[in-house]
């Protein structure tokens, strides 16, 4: 029992702690190497950007029942600083039936087409869309997203290097409400692991709100694929490219304080991430690319099986506690911290506390989001289609 909590202790250490430490002094090793080039042989540190690269860009937005938001992503696509001769803008319609058509087709300029089709999932729309499309390079972007005008230049530069396949921007959350929104902390956290991975050409899934990626390497997607934004990057660097972060390629979405909305959709996520694992696990064979491997391994498989490690811990524990003091703490150290999870959904608590009791609470609810979509995975009861999630 020892053996197992302890394992299952520093296996979870590795995926949350350790593994975001070895990329930092990763990192600050590389600089010290090329500082010390430079200080040696003159060579000049800084990254040249060369001169202005700007391929054909066609911009992909899936859309299902959006006509709350459509109207305002054509305007904030059309505004997008990037030569209007090069730039279209393609609504894939998912089968909606709320209006969102007519507006897209309501829209006079020229740049906008629409592509419309019966109810078939984000993947449908993926797979009817991009192969049709005109850029050497898609965009592919979310209805309910907001792109910084300058974001294709910064994202389309990359391609400039024949070796990337496709590029992720940087998604940034926010919420009308709550400034100290809890996701805000964690979706801070996982944008620094995408840009140390970014430094390696690694980035282990895109957001789907922002990626680029090179027309003529998609390869059409099975039709039950849940994850899509993570399977289209997995391929890539499957196949030898690629896949760069981009943190000035910036985009905006507002989170949603429903709860129940977001747990299904994490669940959803979650049965998607386990798909891709059988469906895409080369990449954990270090024998390919060391480095993808362990990012592959330390940033998504031990992080999707964390619900298992946690339980483990919790259950070795309990055993252990009755034969060691130094166990019995432990154990209450566990069980105050799920206390703290479940005080997260009390209105009763103000200032600091209450600020950790949320954030614990949606670490215990991203890991029960995730035992669920396993469990959906295992009974292949996850359908590819998507339900929008309502805004504020």
């Amino acid at each position: 029992m020892a053996v197992v909590l302890w394992g299952s202790v520093l296996l979870l250490l590795h995926t949350y702690l350790f593994y975001p430490l070895s990329l930092l002094l990763w990192d600050a090793g590389r600089q010290a190497v090329e500082l010390r080039r430079y200080l040696v042989k003159g060579r000049d540190r800084r990254r040249r950007r060369g001169a202005a690269f700007t391929p054909s860009v066609s911009l992909i937005i899936p859309a299902h029942d959006e006509a709350e938001c459509i109207g305002a992503k054509l305007d904030n696509s059309l505004s997008l600083d990037y030569p209007d001769d090069k730039l279209e803008i393609v609504v894939g319609s998912d089968g909606s039936s709320d209006g969102t058509d007519e507006i897209v087709s309501a829209c006079p300029d020229g740049r906008v087409r629409l592509s419309t089709a019966p109810r078939g999932g984000k993947v449908a729309v993926l797979n009817r869309c991009v192969p049709a499309a005109c850029g050497e390079i898609v965009v592919l972007t979310d209805a309910n997203t907001m792109i910084d005008r300058r974001a294709l230049g910064a994202l389309v530069r990359h391609f400039v290097d024949p070796d990337v396949g496709a590029v992720c921007g940087r998604l940034k959350l926010y919420n009308r409400r709550r400034k100290e929104y809890e996701e805000s902390v964690y979706w801070s956290y996982e944008t620094l692991l995408k840009h140390y991975e970014g430094q390696h050409g690694a980035v282990l899934g895109a957001n789907g709100g922002l990626y680029a990626m090179r027309r003529t390497l998609f390869e059409r997607l099975p039709p039950d694929t849940v994850v899509d934004d993570f399977v289209i990057p997995q391929r890539l660097l499957e196949r030898g490219y690629q896949v760069d972060w981009e943190p000035e390629a910036v985009a905006y979405e507002e989170t949603t304080e429903d709860y129940s909305r977001e747990f299904a959709r994490r669940a959803r996520i979650s049965a998607g991430n386990f798909q891709a694992l059988v469906r895409h696990g080369g990449l954990l064979s270090p024998w390919r690319r060391p480095f993808v491997s362990y990012a592959f391994w330390s940033h998504k498989a031990l992080r999707w099986f964390a619900p298992f490690l946690l339980a483990l811990a919790l259950v070795s524990n309990a055993l252990l506690a009755p034969w060691s003091p130094f166990y019995a703490l432990l154990f209450a150290v566990q069980l105050a911290f799920y206390g703290l999870a479940l005080a997260g959904t009390s209105k009763l608590l103000t200032g600091p506390l209450k600020r950790v009791a949320s954030t614990a609470r949606y670490f215990v609810s991203m890991n029960l989001a995730l035992a669920v979509g396993f469990w959906r995975f295992v009974r292949g009861s996850q359908g590819a289609a998507w339900e929008r999630t309502a805004r504020s």
